[in-house]
């Protein structure tokens, strides 16, 4: 490892016959415990993977016997946002990670007409040394996704894991790409689903007509593949509570899978408008209410639940009501 403008030089030599034929970005990724291969992909992206001396950028590159592989890392970027004591929901705890229930309504991290407010700034704030100088949060996200592991909409409520380590985020996220992380949602839905559980497989894209939505969009265009798990837990009428499990997590993915199951959530903005609860929502009925995953350092199971909003328990009391009469 050499340093590189501020950065470091990593080289790796391909010797092992079992190393020949490997994707880059896979092989990348085991050579050292400090890469994820997310990380690795974006370099690769970045054009800071050569092979040979030459910059690759096809994560599918197969590695051969003798190549000279060098990833450049570039130096990090010093966060300029500034904290903002914003109070937080912890549900745990410690020096590596951190859960939170975030309300409906807070923006993750900082966007275009969100530039201050966000999770991220609550987070620099909670997580900052007595001093100010220094801030316990992952650095792998970036300066506007410090330690943020997975996501969330702005207008889903729930639980959301964050990382304190670089070390904790890359074996969280791991965690998720190998699906041993468990998210569980609960949401209530317009109509009837057609069984009492089941399975959407379908893959996910941007709108071609509206950029700010997602919707089903076939592989072959560039659709990701997409699995949500589902469970009806109480039918309510014309309404049901609906127990959700993620098998990836696409941006709007359960939001994009009612609205093909015919059954959007309710009070959702993009995908569920011209229906009516008969009560007065400020936001969708969606919310992460359970996750499970390994500690980072110990390996000992964690399993947090989030409270579900009282907005959301007003709506489901209002619908059992009326469904009892």
């Amino acid at each position: 490892m050499d340093e590189m403008d501020g950065g470091t030089l990593h080289e790796f030599q391909v010797v092992t016959s079992t190393d020949f034929g490997q994707r880059l970005d896979r092989w990348l990724a085991e050579q050292r415990e400090d890469f994820s291969r997310s990380q690795i992909q974006k370099l690769i992206d970045q054009g800071q993977v050569l092979v040979n001396a030459a910059p690759c950028t096809l994560k599918k590159y197969e590695v051969r016997p003798g190549d000279l592989i060098q990833v450049r890392v570039p130096p990090a970027i010093p966060m300029n946002l500034a904290p903002e004591a914003i109070p937080l929901d912890i549900l745990y705890e410690d020096e590596y990670l951190l859960i939170l229930n975030k309300p409906a309504g807070l923006v993750v991290h900082p966007a275009p007409g969100h530039e201050t407010g966000t999770l991220v700034h609550a987070l620099l704030s909670h997580c900052q040394s007595e001093d100010g100088l220094e801030t316990s949060l992952s650095g792998i996200g970036g300066v506007q996704r410090p330690g943020i592991v997975h996501r969330l909409d702005k207008d889903t409520s729930g639980a959301l894991a964050i990382a304190k380590t670089d070390q904790a985020h890359q074996h969280l996220q791991a965690q998720i790409q190998a699906k041993t992380a468990q998210r569980e949602y609960l949401g209530i839905v317009y109509g009837k689903p057609p069984a009492e559980s089941g399975l959407v497989d379908q893959p996910i894209g941007r709108s071609v007509s509206d950029r700010k939505r997602m919707a089903i969009i076939p592989t072959e265009a560039g659709g990701r593949s997409a699995t949500t798990h589902w469970q009806v837990k109480e039918r309510l009428g014309n309404f049901s509570l609906v127990h959700f499990r993620l098998g990836t997590g696409r941006t709007h993915q359960i939001r994009v899978h009612c609205l093909a199951l015919g059954c959007p959530i309710v009070g959702d903005p993009l995908y569920g408008k011209g229906r009516s609860l008969g009560v007065n929502l400020t936001g969708q009925l969606l919310h992460a209410w359970r996750l499970t995953l390994a500690h980072p350092m110990t390996g000992a199971q964690i399993q947090v639940e989030a409270p579900l909003p009282s907005e959301f328990l007003k709506a489901l009391q209002f619908l059992q009501q009326r469904h009892a009469v």
